[in-house]
């Protein structure tokens, strides 16, 4: 039987992985088994970005394909900012990280006793791998029963990591706050593992689910982590777009499978905007919908083009799409007859916590992999389904991790919190609302400087209006192994609520900082007061604290490769 969460949670941890993606979950199975492990998830076990994933994992183990050409599309994917060693590891412990997962039971699909491939925009050949269009619920479901097998790992759910604990010195990890029923505990850990997903919650068109709100790369960058091109986030071009009716992503597998973009006459017009038309690099596909709409729309808000999927043969459809058939069906879309109303939305965020090939950050003790990660496979704009891939090959690091001995603590006194912030929370969940749709229209599809730079001004003034509250006094000014106990569950909720919150107005500012600091178009950040990209801009955006600037020698040089970022954030060892 499953082992089911204990009732309360060890003070003591090993090693502490914040997030239960793939790259979470994975990593947890990865690291020795003598070690004690908390894996801490924000909602259910399985309610992040990775269970969402439809396409699949690119891996180039057919014979008719090989893991130079994989690396070829990734880096020209990437405009020039990957880093070229990260990406040739990543695709050569490809075929490793899918033995494995096949070993452990994910049932991805065959064509008689081969696993079935299939083509994904800018890949050369079909090389992603499937489980129908629910990929990432296959994967997700086979890891989540292993890691409930595991009397290592201990799991705890529905809670919200706060801030990072650091050693006096700042320079070394100890451990990690956590809001969890009704309480706020410091937990001692040796090692942090941040794997929180992505931030796509900033925006107000996107496919991540709700807990998708940068916790990870916020928190890290409050503890003075360096992180690395936050300006760079990917639009996927076609989400279901109907009123009501939540950003459902409809997978880039479907292109590939040979349906075509339309407008509202029938035109197939992404062939305008480049030669490869449906199967362009998303960035191109979803400036092509953008612009065509800014030129055909009557009323921008809700415009949408059609994916037409009726090129495609039924049976085909069915065997390869029931989940998007059944999604599609609940609001009223008969794939098989009409077709299907999309628009681009906020998918996948490149930048993140820079690492090294070891998924180490710049503060020994931090660890930081999956989509909170910027291990510098993605570049300027991710290869269609490099992410889960991304995920295995670099959590599977951690089966290498040396721990070493934890500073002792003493520990926690408990203490009680009487308060109701309720005055405070209509100030807060009013900016919680208007944020997303400012990062929309400021540092959406196409940005332009003097939007970044009023955009920048009203989130600098919502942060200093909401710093004097009470409520975010108390967040920002809790003490080290304080154990607190809330008075009520709706102070818990306003916590939570506080904590996204201001998580999401600091990644807005560095967002938009770095976006405007970037004058040139490349990947996923398009200028349109600065449309070319530009030679001298082939650098990577680094960020620490208030410092932002390039990395000082060019991408390719071994000075720049973030395994000397130590040294680039001022040598803290």
């Amino acid at each position: 039987m499953p082992r089911l969460q204990s009732p309360s949670i060890s003070p003591y941890f090993d090693v502490i992985v914040v997030g239960s993606g793939a790259a979470g979950l994975y990593a947890a199975l990865c690291l020795p088994t003598h070690l004690r492990v908390g894996l801490v998830t924000k909602d259910v076990i399985n309610m992040g970005s990775s269970n969402c994933a439809q396409g699949g994992i690119a891996a180039a183990i057919d014979p008719s394909d090989n893991p130079n050409l994989h690396l070829e599309d990734t880096l020209k994917a990437g405009v020039g900012l990957c880093d070229p060693e990260s990406v040739k590891f990543m695709v050569e412990s490809a075929e490793e990280a899918i033995a494995h997962l096949v070993e452990m039971g994910v049932a991805f699909d065959r064509k008689g006793e081969k696993l079935a491939m299939t083509l994904e925009a800018a890949h050369s050949h079909p090389r992603v791998l499937h489980s129908a269009d629910t990929t990432g619920r296959a994967i997700i479901d086979t890891l989540t029963a292993k890691v409930l097998e595991r009397q290592n790992i201990q799991v705890v759910s529905q809670a919200v990591a706060l801030n990072l604990w650091l050693t006096p010195q700042k320079n070394r990890v100890q451990g990690i706050s956590l809001l969890h029923q009704s309480k706020i505990q410091w937990l001692k850990s040796s090692v942090v593992v941040l794997a929180t997903g992505g931030g796509g919650q900033i925006f107000a068109q996107t496919t991540n689910p709700e807990v998708s709100t940068g916790d990870g790369v916020a928190i890290a960058w409050r503890a003075g982590a360096v992180l690395r091109d936050l300006e760079f986030f990917q639009f996927h071009p076609t989400a279901l777009t109907k009123p009501g009716a939540p950003h459902f992503l409809i997978s880039e597998a479907v292109r590939g499978e040979g349906a075509h973009l339309i407008d509202e006459h029938g035109n197939r017009f992404a062939f305008e905007y480049h030669p490869a038309g449906e199967l362009a690099p998303r960035d191109v596909v979803s400036r092509a919908i953008f612009h065509h709409l800014q030129k055909t729309a009557h009323e921008l808000t809700q415009a949408h083009v059609y994916l037409d999927l009726r090129s495609i043969a039924p049976e085909r459809i069915r065997y390869r799409f029931p989940n998007i058939i059944n999604v599609c069906k609940q609001w009223g879309v008969d794939v098989f007859q009409e077709p299907i109303p999309v628009a681009p939305a906020a998918h996948y965020w490149m930048g993140g916590i820079a690492c090294d090939l070891m998924s180490q950050t710049s503060i020994r003790g931090l660890y930081a992999i999956g989509e909170t990660a910027s291990t510098g496979v993605h570049g300027a704009n991710r290869l269609a389904s490099n992410s889960l891939l991304e995920c295995l090959v670099f959590a599977s690091q951690l089966s290498r991790i040396e721990i070493q001995p934890n500073l002792v603590a003493p520990n926690s006194e408990v203490s009680q919190v009487d308060f109701n912030w309720s005055e405070d929370m209509e100030k807060i969940e009013l900016i919680r609302q208007m944020l997303p749709s400012l990062m929309w229209e400021s540092a959406g599809i196409s940005r332009e400087g003097e939007l970044l730079d009023r955009a920048l001004h009203k989130i600098n003034n919502w942060r200093e209006s909401l710093a004097g509250l009470d409520v975010v006094q108390f967040v920002t000014n809790l003490l080290p192994n304080q154990m607190i106990e809330l008075n009520s569950t709706d102070a818990e909720q306003q916590l939570r609520m506080v904590t996204e919150t201001i998580n999401l107005l600091d990644l807005g500012s560095l967002i938009l900082k770095s976006a405007a600091w970037r004058t040139e178009s490349r990947g996923g950040h398009y200028r349109s007061d600065y449309p070319q990209t530009a030679d001298h801009w082939r650098v990577h955006t680094l960020v620490e604290g208030d410092r932002l600037w390039k990395s000082p020698m060019g991408i390719n040089s071994e000075e720049s490769k973030i395994k000397s970022i130590a040294l680039c954030a001022g040598n803290r060892q």
